[in-house]
């Protein structure tokens, strides 16, 4: 039997561009094989003709017409690896009117205007498939769609972004200071020259967004994830967690806390965040280092799930690129296609309604009475306190406190007073701890 040609017009050729250029010439024969269908890259959009790239790319597939590529009918699948909003979502909008089944790893794109997508998507009866935006090459968006649509999901946790979760390995295992293990990462390629949107979390919430939007279908946007990035872990944090039996993650946390949609359009509520937290060493998510990533699910009937691997770099998450485009090619030829289905509206819980257990560093000075004043505040915000260590400053005392669950509105509360209480110099670090 002859395979069917699927022809692949291809937005961007940079670091994931080409490696997906490079698998489909590579793997052609074996997909074709497997599926029957026979992928080409015949268009391939970019900003430059004259950019060397680490591809060969024919010069008669190179274009600098994105627009013309997404509608032209000698193109049967869209991929779209610009990143960025704009022009992406124009050009993917017009590519699913047009009919073409489209193909991103845009995880930008897809938390601020991904129900828009979707509902283009379903209006078209068209593939839009996004494996390649939430943990690079770890299959996980399609097992949320698939194999646990039927599933309960209670909690999903993950660590999605590698740079923090190479700083923060370096700085548990080799003792480096934040801005050493952050220069490290720079110099090995892990982090951008500019680090903002790793160290302060905002990569990791846009993943956290899309995430919480699949496993509980309903409408979450970048904006309604609370984030909170790791450039203010020190080593004693890491330190005083490590003696205490947890590890420091930066960790997207997505929980569903009153039900799914059953009908009326409304979702339930959920609460969606992204910070830093003592988790105990013995949970899996501990043993996750350098720059892997891994996302832990919870669910009623299944229990606990592991996903873990190589959550970026080109080759990682081209593969998960391929992975959808020969979905989508195969889609195509038996004229069906994926769905999310349609997003219900749901309450986003604020981060000041959300528990948890807390970590709390204390410099006081070192006088009769400090201790019971301080546990006096936590006692007044109704904030339980699960266990202390007192440590000798010379002139001053450093308390650490693991709380019993509370809410971080009386959390907040308890840390207002105590900035206020003359027996208290500083308050170092404050971490929320879970996974216990």
């Amino acid at each position: 039997m002859t395979p069917e040609r699927v022809r692949i017009g291809l937005l961007g050729c940079g670091n994931v561009g080409a490696a997906l250029v490079e698998l489909i010439d590579g793997r052609r024969d074996a997909i074709a094989a497997r599926t029957g269908v026979q992928l080409e890259v015949t268009r391939v959009a970019v900003r430059s003709l004259a950019k060397e790239r680490p591809v060969d790319v024919p010069a008669d597939v190179l274009t600098l017409d994105a627009a013309g590529v997404v509608v032209d009918p000698d193109v049967d699948v869209v991929v779209e690896v610009i990143g960025g909003i704009e022009p992406a979502r124009e050009l993917v909008l017009a590519a699913l009117k047009a009919g073409k089944p489209v193909v991103t790893g845009n995880k930008e794109l897809l938390a601020n205007v991904g129900a828009d997508l979707f509902a283009a998507a379903e209006e078209a009866g068209v593939d839009l498939l996004f494996e390649a935006a939430v943990a690079g090459g770890i299959p996980f968006i399609r097992p949320l769609r698939e194999s646990l649509a039927g599933e309960r999901i209670d909690r999903i946790m993950g660590i999605v972004n590698g740079t923090t979760n190479y700083i923060l390995t370096r700085m548990t295992e080799a003792g480096a200071s934040y801005a050493d293990a952050l220069s490290e990462a720079q110099t090995l390629g892990y982090a951008e020259r500019d680090p903002t949107a790793d160290v302060e979390g905002h990569d990791a919430a846009a993943k956290a967004a899309i995430i919480a939007s699949i496993a509980f279908g309903v409408r979450v946007v970048a904006g309604d994830v609370f984030d909170e990035g790791i450039s203010r872990i020190t080593t004693a944090d890491i330190d005083y967690a490590a003696k205490m039996g947890y590890v420091v993650k930066l960790l997207a946390i997505a929980e569903q806390h009153d039900g799914s949609d059953d009908g009326d359009g409304l979702g339930g509520e959920v609460a969606v965040r992204v910070h830093p937290a003592m988790v105990p060493a013995d949970h899996p998510l501990a043993s996750v280092r350098d720059s892997f990533n891994a996302l832990f699910v919870e669910g009623a009937a299944v229990g606990d799930l592991m996903f873990y691997g190589r959550g970026a770099g080109g080759a990682p998450t081209a593969s998960a690129v391929l992975g959808d485009v020969i979905d989508a090619a195969v889609n195509r030829t038996r004229g069906g296609h994926a769905s999310v289905g349609t997003l219900a509206k749901a309450r986003i819980r604020p981060i000041d309604e959300v528990e948890s257990a807390y970590y709390l560093n204390l410099d006081v000075f070192d006088r009769p009475g400090v201790l019971a004043a301080v546990a006096g505040v936590f006692g007044r915000h109704d904030v339980s306190i699960r266990s202390m260590e007192q440590e000798g400053l010379g002139g001053e005392a450093r308390l650490v406190f693991i709380t019993h669950v509370a809410r971080e509105a009386a959390v907040q509360a308890t840390i207002r007073d105590l900035h206020h209480l003359d027996a208290v110099d500083r308050i170092t670090s404050v971490l929320r701890v879970v996974g216990g």
